[in-house]
């Protein structure tokens, strides 16, 4: 500035005008020195780490430059060609240098706030992160820098050292709970969630309060997002998943195999002991011959054993329609492709109804696919519903309506004949 203003004098110019012409000219210095800082910065500077970032083995310098980290960098360059020309201006010195540094914070924020993100996206690119997600404790780093970038500001505008304002919010800590009160439940709730391996993205979880069902896409500091099965997206509140319970679907996915648990009612008016004619024409079953004649042997030794009069059906042990509809059901799913051989198997009878006696059938699809699944546990049932006449048993069904209209035919049809 006074290497300026002398020439200026020296040129004949007024005192005056020359303090004016030199500020000027000061200013326009200034100003082209940080666009061309900046242009160095921009055009040399980070297209030459460009370069590099994109012809090396590693991937997660790219996702720096996706994020910016680079470009935001290259702001404090100005900021602090403005800082130390300020002594230039003797007058304006103090809120040039307190209006530059508050631009170099505000560009630091802004850095180390990609710089968090970008370390999440990083992380999220390890299979450890569907196990221990870090998007909530990067979100609660985002919300300390923040405050902490606030109160630094704050300070330099007025003056003072941060730790006085600190101080300050200490009588504020009561407002600032109530305020961030969702973030601290979802704080703590996800360090939970994330300690306990309770859910992580990927895992199909079941909550009908709040009607989510279907799978986490994503845990944040706040809230968990599912997307249902309908394409639907439901969002729960993190500490809900502490304070209520849920379904987590992730152990039967795990284990390879979903269970099939359904029954068949069978009406009880058509459970009988079965005839020896019943009885041979079962023996050309493929899944019943073994079983038949084992059974009729035992049978046998025991009546035998046990002097029992067989000329009534009450007395001793005998094959009954359902035993062998059973056992049936049983061989069957044994040889069924699409059942878990090595989980639990079993058909059983639980305790008769108004519906008739339900035949539970028990047992795991050797897949987790949802349409698989179904497929399977159709064309099972499709094939029991029409082989249980095949064993003299009625599926039981509540009369309908034509079920009504063919009884009242019969009777007028019977009133007919005998008048």
């Amino acid at each position: 500035m006074e290497f300026i203003h002398k020439y200026l004098l020296d040129s004949g110019i007024d005192d005056v005008w020359a303090d004016y012409l030199a500020l000027g000219i000061m200013i326009v210095a200034i100003a082209i020195i940080c666009i061309i800082a900046n242009f160095i910065s921009k055009k040399v500077v980070i297209r030459l780490i460009t370069h590099i970032v994109n012809n090396n083995k590693y991937k997660w310098d790219n996702v720096l430059l996706e994020r910016k980290v680079f470009h935001k960098l290259s702001h404090i360059v100005p900021a602090m060609i403005i800082y130390y020309f300020g002594q230039s201006f003797p007058a304006y010195a103090s809120m040039i240098e307190k209006f530059a540094v508050l631009y170099l914070i505000l560009v630091i924020i802004s850095v180390i706030n990609s710089l968090l993100s970008a370390v999440n996206d990083i992380y999220q690119h390890f299979e450890i992160s569907k196990v221990r997600p870090i998007k909530g404790y990067v979100q609660v780093a985002k919300i300390v820098l923040f405050i902490v970038g606030t109160i630094v500001i704050v300070a330099n505008l007025i003056g003072e050292s941060p730790l006085i304002i600190l101080s300050g919010i200490g009588a504020l800590s009561a407002v600032f709970m109530l305020i961030f009160k969702d973030s601290i439940l979802g704080f703590v709730a996800g360090v939970q969630l994330s300690s306990n391996d309770m859910v992580r993205v990927g895992d199909w979880i079941e909550m009908p309060k709040f009607g989510a069902n279907g799978d986490v896409i994503d845990i944040s500091l706040n809230t968990v997002k599912v997307q249902n099965f309908d394409r639907t997206i439901t969002m729960i509140p993190s500490y809900a998943l502490i304070s209520d319970s849920f379904i987590n679907w992730r152990g039967m996915q795990a284990s390879g195999g979903r269970r099939l648990k359904r029954s068949l009612l069978i009406d009880t008016t058509s459970i009988s002991f079965c005839s020896e004619e019943f009885i041979e024409k079962c023996k050309s079953i493929h899944y019943l011959k073994d079983y038949i004649v084992e059974r009729e042997k035992e049978i046998a030794e025991f009546n035998k054993k046990n002097q029992i009069d067989r000329s009534n059906l009450v007395n001793g042990r005998a094959l009954t329609n359902i035993g062998i509809f059973r056992a049936y059901i049983q061989n069957y799913l044994k040889n069924h492709p699409g059942i878990h051989k090595e989980s639990t198997l079993m058909v059983r009878q639980l305790e008769p109804t108004e519906n008739g006696v339900p035949l539970e059938i028990y047992a795991f699809a050797n897949t987790t696919v949802w349409v698989q699944y179904e497929t399977i546990q159709s064309d099972i049932f499709d094939h029991l519903f029409a082989v249980a006449p095949e064993f003299e048993l009625r599926i039981f069904q509540n009369p309908s309506g034509n079920d009504l209209k063919a009884a009242l035919t019969i009777n007028k049809q019977s009133e007919t004949l005998i008048s």
